[in-house]
């Protein structure tokens, strides 16, 4: 791996005391090993000009669908239920080996085009392997993990699994690519939410991730309808239902959490639970929008994610982030989540939401290379003058400003041309993929 020199750039770093300065950013293999001012040039292996560019730590969005990418586009305009079943779950059952590669790949591009380097991935029930095959081969750093479905109504016959068996495809699926490539990928037990799966499952799913050290991550309480579903079957919310089955811990990821009562808020506060806030997504399926600052005052872990592309579009980061503040000034006034705190949670926030905030989230010495390089020298981004660099990212950047970016000290893109796939490919192999997908299903 060789050896990166960044010199003479903007640093936002994010770190406790949340510097900002121009200096230089020395690279060794995958790990920051020295941030300061004229460093020597002579150890790199490739130097990086930085001047008039700010480089920041790379996203790290906490839900994300990446076997949802091909369907952009066909499933507007629903509501999460019928959204499911009348599109999403008959597409998800039509998948094969390839369309789930290219559809990985599809959504990888789109993410580190925009400057995401750390994902946590749902899957849907089969041929996840070939998910993990991209998610390897693109360089992002990822938690992943087998959709899991026992029951449910009106599911697709190829969604239907046994219990025992979802189990056991999941376990291989663990033991084949946890950890891989010193841990760049990481196993994530997914069971889709309650309303998916049987009692046997979720326990034996609490009892797996506590005896393997992972994460576990589901939806809960992103619907109304979702809700009283579970209510009716279990006779617990949601969270409070999660809890009873001993899965409520830190190493729990919630995506959502649009519609949580007080005890389920008390219950994600004590045991230190994971949310995922994902306002595109919420927006677009009119599920509602969740009280993050009312979270935060609690000292809750909330973190962002794009959820897929067919309930949101894109998978952009500074999409979320620009929703995420905007949505609750009408609610909670001007001042609320203001840019430093969403920003914040589009970085470090993530990073301690997957356990690794000691490893990523903010540009330190010791932490793996997870950068992102930005142009902000265009007409949406001045004047530059007497502006702080994280509301010019947060309020006026887009995606189309990410020049270069490097995860686990890999340059993956760089002015914009990717490094690890070949995006024509890509293009083109996602087009013939969802051609034929839509073929076995006429009428979706």
């Amino acid at each position: 791996m060789a050896n990166l020199l960044i010199k003479n750039i903007e640093i936002v770093t994010m770190n406790e005391k949340n510097d900002i300065f121009v200096g230089d950013i020395y690279v060794e293999d995958d790990l920051i090993n020295q941030i300061g001012e004229n460093l020597p040039i002579s150890h790199a292996d490739k130097v990086i000009n930085g001047k008039g560019r700010t480089i920041i730590p790379g996203f790290v969005q906490t839900h994300i669908h990446l076997c949802q990418t091909l369907f952009r586009g066909k499933a507007d305009d629903l509501e999460l239920l019928d959204w499911l079943k009348k599109k999403i779950w008959p597409l998800e059952a039509a998948h094969d080996e390839e369309s789930i590669y290219y559809s990985a790949l599809l959504g990888i591009g789109e993410l580190i085009q925009s400057g995401t380097t750390t994902i946590v991935d749902m899957e849907t029930v089969h041929h996840t392997d070939f998910a993990f095959q991209a998610i390897a081969a693109s360089g992002i750093r990822a938690l992943s993990g087998k959709v899991m479905m026992d029951k449910g109504n009106e599911v697709p016959k190829n969604l239907q699994e046994n219990t025992i068996e979802s189990i056991q495809k999941s376990v291989d699926l663990l033991e084949k690519w946890n950890m891989y490539d010193q841990g760049r990928i990481k196993y994530a037990f997914s069971p889709r939410f309650v309303v998916s799966c049987s009692e046997e499952l979720l326990k034996e799913v609490s009892r797996l991730s506590n005896l393997y050290h992972v994460y576990v991550h589901t939806h809960a309480s992103e619907n109304r309808g979702e809700i009283e579903i579970v209510e009716y079957e279990t006779g617990m919310r949601n969270v409070t239902y999660l809890d009873h089955l001993e899965l409520a811990n830190e190493r729990l990821i919630l995506a959502h959490c649009v519609w949580l009562d007080e005890e389920e808020k008390r219950i994600i506060k004590e045991k230190k639970v994971n949310i995922s806030h994902c306002p595109g997504s919420n927006l677009k399926l009119a599920s509602g929008i969740a009280n993050v600052p009312n979270l935060l005052d609690q000292d809750i872990s909330v973190s962002l994610g794009a959820d897929g592309a067919p309930c949101n579009n894109n998978l952009d980061m500074f999409n979320e982030m620009r929703l995420a503040a905007l949505i609750q000034k009408p609610f909670h006034g001007p001042t609320a989540m203001d840019a430093q705190t969403v920003f914040k949670m589009a970085t470090i926030g993530g990073a301690k939401a997957v356990g690794m905030g000691n490893e990523i989230g903010s540009i330190e010495v010791g932490k793996k290379a997870d950068l992102v390089i930005l142009n902000l020298n265009d007409f949406h981004t001045y004047p530059m003058f007497d502006v702080n660099p994280i509301s010019r990212i947060v309020y006026s950047a887009t995606r189309a400003d990410v020049e270069t970016t490097i995860i686990n000290g890999k340059v993956v893109m760089e002015n914009r041309i990717m490094k690890t796939m070949n995006k024509e490919d890509v293009l083109e192999g996602a087009n013939r993929s969802i051609k034929r997908l839509i073929k076995k299903m006429p009428n979706i």
